[in-house]
């Protein structure tokens, strides 16, 4: 791949020329991952787009909403790429990468872009390379860059370290009002759109906004916020109904951030962030590239399973091995 003609097609919005540098930057080949690296360099970070992560459980209408939503801001004149995360099987790996055609509208729309991608080990909701792939749908000049996970659940926060408004999608009578006060996910949402509010489950949606509304309020005051957030929002993706006042409603709220100064906080943690998580990464791949450092984890693998040592011990044994013995405050 050459590099200055890539970046240059994707300055342009040259939408095969992105789909290629995301499928490069998702390689781990080590080839490719130097190549990967060299491209993002030279595409910089002046372009800014709006990151929106959206979380919720399976079924709750997360694809429906998306295509809703984004067919909303492309008829508003906005650029839309869709980070699609499918999860993938712990037997055999692999992934259905069925998003695009959940999403058949937006898929056909020329100002929206789909990209599905495979878990694969990755925790957390998104993908190993999600972050990388978000990067270059900024170059590629996309307003508004929406990061659907894989619907775990509560521990699914990965995403907020990406995003600028992290959005959790719930159903009407998904649970009781006890489910509101979890700690987790609730306490890293910036919104909460409870989807599916038409037919015979508007009563039930308004009352689980006003459950959702009053467990926010338990919550510990987040500085990063105005006075009425976080919130809970009802929204029928079926209907279109609701969408537009939710859509006003994160505007407002990233209105303030960027008068408060918080937007640039807050990308600044999440590169400080996306750097220690690339330092354990890389570290942990390179030591278990290494020949002797694998002999050496092969041979306290097998003490582990045969109880001659614990996984604590073992562990500690290896990295003293290769770092030294652990430094001690003698005061």
């Amino acid at each position: 791949m050459d590099i200055e003609t890539t970046a240059t097609a994707l300055r342009s919005g040259n939408r095969r020329a992105l789909a290629r540098a995301i499928t490069l930057v998702e390689s781990t080949r080590p080839q490719d991952r130097a190549t990967a690296a060299r491209l993002l360099a030279a595409l910089g970070t002046e372009r800014q787009a709006l990151r929106i992560g959206l979380s919720g459980t399976p079924g709750v209408g997360k694809s429906t909403f998306i295509e809703s939503f984004g067919r909303m801001l492309t008829g508003q004149g906005k650029r839309v790429a869709v980070l699609a995360v499918d999860p993938s099987s712990t037997r055999s790996g692999g992934s259905i990468l069925g998003d695009k055609t959940r999403m058949d509208l937006l898929s056909r729309d020329p100002n929206a872009f789909i990209r599905p991608s495979p878990s694969q080990t990755q925790l957390g909701g998104v993908a190993r390379r999600t972050r990388e792939a978000i990067a270059l749908c900024e170059a590629a000049n996309f307003d508004v860059i929406l990061i659907e996970t894989v619907g775990v659940g509560q521990s699914e926060t990965a995403v907020a370290e990406m995003s600028d408004l992290f959005l959790l999608l719930l159903a009407p009578a998904g649970g009781d009002e006890l489910q509101g006060v979890k700690r987790g996910i609730m306490e890293t949402c910036d919104m909460i759109l409870v989807n599916k509010a038409d037919g015979d489950l508007k009563q039930q949606a308004t009352r689980t906004c006003a459950d959702y509304a009053g467990a926010l309020r338990l919550m510990r005051k987040r500085p990063q916020d105005p006075a009425d957030f976080p919130k809970a929002v009802p929204v029928s993706a079926l209907e279109n109904d609701g969408i537009t006042a939710a859509w006003d409603e994160m505007q407002t709220l990233i209105t303030w951030r960027r008068d408060t100064g918080i937007w640039a906080s807050r990308r600044t943690d999440q590169a400080r962030y996306w750097f220690h998580e690339e330092v354990r990464a890389g570290l942990l791949a390179r030591l278990t590239a290494d020949a002797a450092v694998t002999a050496q984890m092969a041979t306290l693998e097998s003490a582990v399973a045969q109880g001659d040592a614990t996984p604590t011990q073992a562990a500690e044994d290896l990295i003293t091995s290769l770092l030294g013995p652990a430094s001690r405050d003698t005061g």
